[in-house]
Formats: C-alpha cells, structure tokens, sequence
C-alpha cells in the first residue's frame, strides 16, 4: 500500500487481460471521446475487453480540459484530470479518420472488433463510411452502440449533447437544488455517466444474446431520454398525479425524516424511511417526546407535519456531534452517514479497506491514481490492467497485431 495525502492506495501493476474477466477475448472499437462513450468503454475494458481507443491527431477533447492537470515538472508531461478519470484499462491508437489511410486503418479495427462505440453527431460516422448499414452487411457480428445528445431521429436529432443541456432539457435541473432558488444543475455530469451506464448494459444483454442468434445489432442511448428515465420517481408524479415537482433541496417528497441535517460540528444525512425505523431513531437519540407523539407515529402523519416535526427535530440534532449521531445510529441500524468533503470520503477507514483509490504506472507521468473497478467478479475487484494512455501510445503495436492478424489469416 502508499500513501497519498493520508488516504491509502493500493497499487496496480500494468498486467494482460485476466481469462477470469468476463469480457476477455472481446475487442471494443471504441470511436468516442468526452465522457458518456468513454465511461461505456472503460467499463467494458474493466470487464476484461481490448478496448481500442481511436483518437484523431489532437487526441479527445477531454486531453485540454484543465486545468488542473496531474504533472511531471521533470519529464515536462502533464495530462488533464479528466481524462485520467474516465479512460483507464485501454489502448490508444492515433487515425486521422479524414485520410484515406486513417480510415483504412480504422475499418481493419472494426473488421476484427466485437463492438463498435461511436458518439459521433448522427450521420456524420456514416458519411465517413461507417454506418450501421454498410458495417452489418459486411461484418454481421458486430454490435455497433452509438450515444448521441438527442437520438437518431426527431426534431433535435442534428444539435450536439453535453450534459448540461440534457439536464436542463430533461427537466432534471427544475427539480434539483434549493426551494426558492434557480435551477441547478447536479455537481457530476449525471446524464453523461448514466447514459455511459445503460449502453454499456445494452452492450453486454447483446453479447449475450449473440452467443444464440450469432447476429450483431444495432443500440442507440442519447442523453436527453436517459435523463427522462433517472428523474423515475419525479417523472411520474407528473404522469400520474399530474404534480410538477420542484427543488426540494435535500428533503425527501415523501419521507421524513430524510435528507441532510445540522448537528454540532457538521451535517448528516438521515433516511428513516420506515416507521420501525422512526421508532428506533428516536430511541437511539434520546428524544422520547417525538417517538411517544402519535402525530409523528406514520411516514404519512410525518411528511404532513414535516414542518412542524423539523421545529422539534433541528434543535436537538445541533447538540450532537457526527460521530455521537452516526454512532448511535449505526448501532441500532438505522441509516446515516456524514456529508463528506473528497479528501474525507479517501481518509475513511472503509473505503481504504476497500481499495478503491488504485496507483499505477503510467507512460509519461510515471504512476498516476485511479478508481478502482466499481464491482467484485468471482470473488475480486477486477484488475486496472492499464492506466490511462498517452495520445497515440499503441499506435505502432495496434497496427503491428493487426497486421500479423491478417498475415496469419
């Protein structure tokens, strides 16, 4: 283990794909830059999958977002903080998709490729020669995923996505932030990771279900409807009760006590989402007028009273500290937790158990850290094999395997 400004991190040598790793065996021609395809790719690729990233000769945009950047003064490199986060366990190969070589090069990847992840603007992959149609005809296994901002058809289908836009256009943003304050957007790029999530699930039930058809397909997500679908509970106030949900801050609609609370030295967040848990918070806190009030004995009687009940419930929270509220609470199992800062969040004794900061090599800045794989596969958190790529660094051995591919076919 190292260390790192107090938190743990467990370190990660560069090692081949794992025959335990379910997608080992799996080439991804991956054609996406920013975050939603990169995220999709990185899972695939923590899976076990060859994850071929395909960058033009600027490299993907998120190479300039930055600052802040991770540096090596002595080696004069530097690569921005966000393309770190999103593009470990992946090979990056350099094509200029304008010249005929790049593209050439480009289809002898797709040829020997499982999967094919584009986030192109729709119709602009096609008009290089890489439509789905023209693709399946000649490669009838392939699984061909494409993300965009708004879906292959409709009035939107031509305008560029980035998160922010489908947050607001998704109705994500109306609801999110304080009473009485403007729309704000969620602090992480949600409709981006989302939306990385669910084609990366399309992906895989395709695998699957070409292991008995023998058949690729076709899968689409765009930002705007994954958006839709996050808002779940939201949404369908509307579409049910016709209710038009607004900013709630951290409260819960419909149970209380839920949400972030103060206490003496910090916040807490609280989710007495039963009343057997009611009944047990009060116990554990000390505040036997509230659990003997039979206003506050319901979930229902309490969101009705929610005001009325905080009046009570603020002021004794605030005479104790988060370690007094957590403790008691965890101990007599009701749900709680500190509202941590990062550096908080890499110091807690759990989440360094876990292993989930992961230091490796890395081509220019000599080792670099990393969020380890967000699952455990047979019994272990799947390896990162590879730490982010350097913008072309296997070029040279991508083409060298692609021709010794094709020598030996």
């Amino acid at each position: 283990m190292l260390e790192n400004g107090g938190a743990a991190i467990s370190d990660s040598p560069s090692l081949p794909p794992s025959p335990r790793l379910p997608l080992a065996g799996v080439r991804v021609a991956d054609f996406t830059r920013v975050l939603t395809g990169p995220f999709c790719t990185m899972l695939l690729g923590d899976l076990g999958a060859d994850v071929i990233k395909i960058e033009p000769p600027q490299g993907d945009d998120t190479r300039a977002w930055g600052p802040p950047y991770q540096e090596d003064p002595e080696e004069g490199a530097r690569e921005a903080t966000y393309f770190l986060s999103v593009n470990r366990n992946k090979r990056s190969v350099v094509l200029d998709l304008k010249t005929s070589e790049g593209r050439e090069h480009a289809r002898q990847i797709i040829a020997r490729s499982d999967v094919l992840v584009e986030n192109f603007r729709p119709g602009a992959f096609e008009k290089l020669g890489f439509g789905w149609d023209a693709l399946r005809a000649e490669f009838p296994r392939l699984i061909y995923a494409s993300v965009s901002g708004f879906g292959q058809s409709g009035p939107y289908r031509d305008r560029p996505g980035y998160d922010v836009i489908a947050q607001g256009l998704g109705g994500l943003m109306s609801y999110n932030g304080e009473p009485g304050r403007p729309p704000m957007r969620v602090g992480v790029a949600v409709a981006d990771v989302f939306s990385g999530a669910l084609i990366t699930q399309a992906i895989l039930a395709a695998l699957y279900a070409r292991e008995r058809t023998g058949a690729g397909e076709r899968l689409d997500v765009n930002l705007l409807e994954s958006v839709i679908a996050l808002g779940s509970s939201q949404v369908s106030r509307y579409l049910t009760a016709g209710q038009v949900p607004g900013p709630q801050g951290n409260d819960h609609p419909s149970i209380v006590p839920y949400g972030t609370f103060e206490c003496a030295d910090g916040l807490v967040n609280l989710a007495v989402g039963n009343d057997s848990l009611w009944r047990r918070f009060c116990a554990a806190l000390g505040l036997a007028s509230l659990g003997a009030n039979p206003a506050y004995a319901t979930n229902e009687g309490r969101v009705r009273r929610r005001a009325a009940l905080n009046a009570e419930l603020f002021p004794a929270l605030r005479t104790l500290t988060r370690a007094e509220i957590t403790g008691r609470l965890s101990a007599a199992g009701v749900p709680c937790g500190p509202v941590n800062d990062l550096a908080e969040v890499f110091a807690d004794p759990h989440v360094q158990a876990r292993g989930v900061a992961v230091r490796v090599p890395h081509a220019s800045l000599g080792e670099t850290t990393v969020t380890a794989p967000p699952w455990e596969i047979g019994a272990r958190v799947p390896p990162v094999r590879r730490a982010p790529p350097t913008l072309g660094q296997h070029t040279a051995e991508v083409l060298a395997e692609l021709a010794g591919e094709e020598g030996g076919a």
